[in-house]
């Protein structure tokens, strides 16, 4: 099962891939990030947020991004590039205390969001 993850605007930007220890994918093929549990963890190790319900949340509470089906207002979903081979994965951070949930949106936007998962 492919999970489509669209930004504020409803651009189609990356996807979880279940089949693929919950991997997230840029539509270009890139692996940038993986799921464990609730949190988002980049290849690089680092802690970038969750994903509950739907929704991808960052460090100040704020929404990042969403599942396709949590927004009415999807644009064209591009065409998937083939998929890169995963890089190793890092030592983890540790995470932090999830902050109180905003109705804000993030300052930071999904592709930026995603591509610290590996820098």
């Amino acid at each position: 099962m492919v999970i489509k993850l669209v930004d504020s605007e409803g651009n189609f930007y990356a996807y979880i891939d279940n089949e693929s220890d919950n991997t997230i994918y840029l539509y270009s093929g890139e692996a940038v990030a993986y799921l464990e549990d609730n949190d988002i963890y980049g290849f690089n190790g680092k802690h970038l947020g969750w994903f509950e319900n739907g929704v991808v949340w960052d460090h100040d509470g704020c929404k990042v991004g969403f599942s396709n089906e949590k927004t009415p207002s999807c644009k064209l979903e591009p065409v998937k590039g083939l998929k890169e081979l995963k890089p190793l994965k890092a030592f983890k951070e540790f995470r932090p205390f999830k902050p109180l949930k905003s109705y804000s949106f993030s300052e930071i936007s999904l592709s930026k969001f995603l591509i610290d998962g590996i820098k």
